[in-house]
């Protein structure tokens, strides 16, 4: 019998996994020109059926900055986002995601090339929107890698004077050690190496990595920016749970089962389908009208 530590990583390890593979069903099973993947998505172009990625949206006055949603580890600007992108349409604003950490040959899964290169997409990505919609500022929601990146691009590459806020669902701001399986890397020679030459955006993750020791130098935040942190204590993949708060000014931290003990959402589960979550992001966005959020929250 493996020891159980070692087992709950490769249970992390196959939850990821898992993901990625759920991120192809959609565009192996939907038919063209179906709502879960429009004709428009087959020839290239952003999904607009369901109101997100529409590049002729203008925000109202009521909710005047667009929304951009930033995908995790595996992820992309789709599959990622299809509980999301259309919950906040719904709710009037306009919403847009990107690709970002593309590998030469590896379609679908992104969010694996250096993450320094992918807050470049990014500051690139949220020009292009701002140039779109005519507003000053965006919001920033990201999911795992996706909450974590952007803050680079915040402290780095100028992003602090066009992002209100960001708010980070389980994003890995500290790194993870997939509960204890990368420290084994130092006793297999040139296995760092390998996820370095490989997956670059894999190792940047990990705790205590380079790319995370000149994030976090300095503090966590970036005056003039609003953060919030939505984290569930089940999540298995970004360990411990607790380093994913944020400490500094304009900071909420937000744990789902304070809001509701009966939601057992882990790491996947908060970013694609979690309602709980989802209404704790629409606070975030629009703080001055937030409605206190329970379990009765999934029904909205």
């Amino acid at each position: 019998m493996l020891p159980s530590r070692i087992r709950r990583a490769l249970r992390a390890t196959a939850v990821l996994l898992l993901t990625a593979a759920a991120t192809l069903a959609p565009a192996g099973t939907a038919a063209a020109g179906s709502p879960e993947r429009p004709a428009s998505l087959e020839q290239g172009a952003p999904p607009t059926s369901s109101g997100w990625n529409d590049y002729s949206c203008k925000p109202s006055a009521a909710h005047p900055r667009p929304v951009v949603l930033v995908h995790g580890t595996f992820g992309n600007s789709v599959d990622n986002w299809l509980a999301l992108a259309p919950y906040l349409v719904r709710r009037g604003y306009c919403v847009f995601s990107l690709d970002y950490g593309q590998l030469p040959g590896v379609p679908f899964f992104h969010g694996l090339g250096p993450l320094a290169k992918s807050a470049e997409q990014l500051d690139a990505y949220v020009d292009k929107v701002l140039a779109a919609t005519g507003a000053p500022e965006a919001d920033l929601v990201g999911h795992s890698q996706g909450g974590m990146m952007p803050r680079h691009y915040l402290k780095f590459l100028g992003g602090a004077d066009k992002v209100n806020a960001l708010v980070g669902i389980a994003p890995d701001n500290h790194g993870t050690t997939l509960l204890g399986l990368t420290k084994l890397l130092p006793y297999f020679p040139g296995a760092g190496d390998l996820l370095n030459e490989k997956t670059p955006g894999l190792a940047d993750q990990v705790a205590g990595s380079p790319f995370l020791r000149k994030l976090n130098e300095g503090g966590d935040t970036v005056p003039g920016v609003r953060y919030t942190v939505i984290a569930t204590k089940y999540d298995e993949v970004v360990t411990p749970y607790r380093s994913q708060f944020l400490d500094g000014p304009g900071v909420r931290n937000v744990l789902l089962q304070d809001l509701c003990p009966l939601d057992f959402s882990e790491h996947v589960g908060i970013g694609l389908f979690d309602r709980i979550a989802y209404h704790e992001v629409v606070n975030a966005l629009d703080p001055a009208h937030a409605t206190p959020t329970t379990c009765a929250s999934v029904v909205n």
